[in-house]
């Protein structure tokens, strides 16, 4: 069973950083892709970035310069590093597993495992 758990959030000041990690475990599969995405309270879950096992990164345009998504996989494990963070990031994010070849999209519909998520709180 597929299980993904993701560690790294917490309160931060505007133009802060953090980073956040993924570490997915009990993955069968040879080769698979990994997103990051955020949900903030009362919004849709949205696509952050995501890479697949060639080192291939997407983001979106609005943490494109500011987030970088890397992976280490002799440990199953992506990272998410965040900087000159805003109040706007704030919410809980999300690593999730796909299989699908339109990872790219971003989309939450083409990932199928979900880690339980980690809280990003940005002050002004």
């Amino acid at each position: 069973q597929v299980q993904l758990v993701e560690s790294g959030g917490g309160s931060v000041q505007s133009g802060g950083s953090l980073r956040l990690s993924c570490a997915v475990f009990g993955h069968s599969y040879s080769y698979y892709y990994i997103g990051w995405f955020r949900q903030a309270p009362g919004k849709e879950r949205e696509g952050v970035a995501a890479i697949d096992m060639d080192g291939n990164t997407r983001y979106a345009d609005s943490v494109k310069g500011r987030f970088t998504m890397s992976q280490d996989n002799a440990k199953n494990t992506v990272y998410l590093q965040m900087k000159s963070l805003k109040p706007d990031d704030t919410a809980m994010y999300y690593c999730a597993v796909s299989h699908n070849s339109e990872w790219w999209l971003l989309s939450p519909n083409v990932f199928g495992y979900w880690g339980q998520g980690t809280q990003v709180t940005v002050s002004s």
